[in-house]
């Protein structure tokens, strides 16, 4: 496979992509990251320009998108909702029509994932999803890069989501574990179970790749774990829910004594970041050996290169 499969493909969540190329797109991201480690320049994205628009604050995704696309020659232009029409005075539709003549590819961070797919409908260019209510894919594809740099290759390997089942980052690993064969469980209570449609939708690129998808509320599930996963009890909009979160998700907390229940002593700790130190995980864990948040971290940075190379056509070799 090559770059010439992804030109002006958008990337709005991991159901529109096959497992070969999840991984073209992974094998991508460990070149761009060993390249940089190298200190080589590349200059791939000049004369190409990025339009990242942002309904919702952002320091990795921002900071990801603007500095791969930037150090690459090309041109990043930063828009929030004070700065452009984006479904007020002017239609959707319309900013996307305008967008499009006007840059090379479009990121989108946001709530609605019905407002990336109209972007990416109108705009005629690549759109990326930075981030909705619904799915975080960049996300996703950084954090299975780093379960690989601890683990080879994922397929096999098992990863545990402890918290809140409905969030954007849980669905988006359920699909992309569905897809690469990753057995992935989520544990939390039932009233945060995923919801059923993406459930439903995986359950048969599970069967196809051989992958596990379990949803208990039974902490011991992490047993035998490689990596355990914990996000915000309060994801961005549900600040109102706050006390009731806390009351559901205190129980499953991400502490050592949950870690050392992995029964492995090469299990890791992973999250998006930020983190809530003493909520959803303890300080002793984050910032302990074990963490690889901030591997995630950096890594958001590698895929979303690679993700942009494969799919504005730029020559990666």
């Amino acid at each position: 496979m090559t770059a010439q499969n992804f030109k002006g493909k958008s990337l709005l969540t991991w159901l529109d992509y096959t497992a070969e190329e999840i991984r073209y797109l992974l094998d991508l991201s460990r070149q761009v990251k060993e390249e940089a480690k190298r200190g080589e320049l590349h200059r791939r994205f000049t004369g190409k320009t990025l339009a990242l628009l942002f309904e919702k604050r952002s320091t990795r995704t921002r900071c990801a998108f603007e500095t791969a696309f930037g150090e690459e020659g090309g041109h990043p232009v930063f828009l929030s909702t004070q700065d452009i029409h984006l479904g007020i005075k002017e239609s959707l539709e319309d900013t996307a029509r305008v967008l499009g003549r006007m840059f090379s590819a479009i990121q989108f961070r946001g709530f609605k994932q019905s407002t990336a797919e109209t972007l990416a409908e109108y705009s005629g260019v690549p759109v990326y999803n930075g981030l909705t209510d619904s799915f975080h894919p960049t996300q996703a594809l950084a954090d299975i890069q780093t379960l690989e740099e601890n683990f080879g290759n994922a397929s096999g390997k098992r990863l545990c989501f402890v918290g809140d089942g409905r969030n954007n980052v849980a669905r988006s690993l359920v699909v992309i574990c569905a897809k690469l064969g990753i057995h992935f469980t989520v544990i939390c209570p039932p009233e945060l179970n995923p919801d059923p449609e993406i459930l439903a939708l995986c359950e048969p690129l599970a069967r196809s790749s051989g992958a596990e998808i379990q949803i208990t509320g039974d902490l011991d599930a992490v047993r035998g774990a490689h990596a355990l996963y914990t996000d915000v009890w309060v994801s961005m909009g549900e600040e109102a829910r706050k006390e009731e979160r806390k009351r559901l998700l205190g129980p499953y907390q991400v502490n050592q004594a949950l870690m050392d229940r992995t029964g492995r002593k090469d299990s890791v700790f992973m999250h998006c970041l930020p983190a809530v130190k003493g909520e959803e995980v303890t300080a002793e864990v984050l910032d302990g050996p074990q963490s690889r948040a901030w591997d995630e971290a950096e890594n958001r940075k590698h895929t979303i290169k690679a993700i942009m190379l494969a799919t504005l056509d730029c020559k990666a070799a």
